[in-house]
């Protein structure tokens, strides 16, 4: 079909090569779209840069929440449903192609898509990438061009109709979900399925930590949502414990520690897991404080201490054994 300039949008051509059926979708913020893309360099091969069947799952976007390639809401709201198109976007829509691409195969690659830049505002990090893992997008970055998106849409749902993911809620709608998280979580901790009660207590604590960027660190709105978190990464950790995942709880608590040095909780977590991977001395340190803080734990550290001292122990002389099971070989 013709190639027509979309929608009076600077810098954009649309060619439909399959029609969709019914009227365009009314698109609201909070509407939730689902479709395929293909993106393609705009040279003599039309290079793939990426495809998301490749990866075996359609792309989904949230209307009104910052996506960070703007122009794809554009591109979408002149679908209808089931249309095949293809849109070639000028260097002024294309700019930040190669940072959300980058997230996308990190997604698809099961890793974070946000790693390395967990701790920074979203413009920090513009001027923070000196490469994003991929030569292709490196080149991208460094040389931005037109691009070509070829776009199957499938489906566009009301704000209602699908469970909203935890970045796509409203401030209100955040606070009222971390309760119902974290009773959630503690039934799932009830039927010992830990790795999932872990997964909502995570899931509460990125609600509270989200609505925590918005307030002045150390101000009343901050600390009452840091109140909420306090516990919930508590029992998160008690989750990682009862997982063998040790190394995450000691992150976690000094992390926590960190803000609140008198947490006799975060303490006494911490000095489990140090325990566990044989850091004798700072479990030993960890479980005294605990002690010193709140002496209602003291009979709980008392046992723990005891048990520390028999692993020790234990562990001292099957090393001894080994040892010695080593220097006879070598004699020998």
């Amino acid at each position: 079909m013709e190639e027509t300039y979309l929608l009076n949008v600077e810098g954009v051509k649309k060619k439909i090569l399959h029609g969709g059926q019914g009227e365009l979708p009314k698109l609201q913020d909070g509407s939730k779209i689902t479709f395929h893309f293909q993106t393609l360099k705009d040279d003599f091969e039309r290079t793939v840069i990426d495809d998301s069947r490749d990866a075996g799952i359609p792309m989904e976007i949230i209307v009104g929440k910052m996506f960070k390639l703007e122009i794809w809401e554009t591109l979408l709201s002149s679908m209808r449903i089931g249309e095949v198109a293809e849109f070639w976007c000028d260097t002024i829509h294309t700019g930040m192609y190669a940072l959300v691409s980058r997230g996308m195969r990190r997604i698809a690659e099961g890793r974070d898509p946000l790693e390395g830049q967990k701790h920074r505002c979203g413009m920090g990090n513009m001027f923070d990438y000196h490469s994003t893992g991929y030569d292709d997008l490196d080149e991208l970055q460094r040389t931005p061009q037109p691009l070509i998106f070829i776009m199957e849409l499938f489906r566009v749902e009301e704000p209602s109709a699908y469970k909203r993911d935890t970045w796509a809620m409203s401030k209100e709608e955040k606070l009222a979900a971390v309760p119902v998280l974290h009773s959630e979580g503690n039934r799932l901790v009830l039927r010992k399925e830990f790795r999932q009660a872990a997964a909502k207590y995570q899931e509460a604590v990125i609600c509270l930590r989200n609505l925590q960027a918005k307030e002045k660190p150390w101000e009343d709105g901050w600390l009452k949502l840091e109140s909420l978190v306090t516990p919930l990464v508590l029992n998160y950790c008690q989750c990682q414990l009862e997982l063998g995942e040790y190394y995450e709880v000691l992150e976690h608590t000094t992390e926590l520690l960190q803000k609140h040095n008198d947490n006799a909780k975060a303490y006494f977590k911490r000095a489990k897991a140090h325990a566990a991977v044989w850091n004798e001395r700072e479990a030993r340190e960890d479980f005294m404080r605990v002690a010193h803080l709140d002496p209602s734990m003291a009979a709980a550290v008392k046992k723990e201490l005891k048990q520390l001292g028999e692993r020790m122990r234990k562990k001292h002389v099957e090393d001894r054994k080994r040892y010695q099971g080593l220097f006879q070989s070598h004699q020998g």
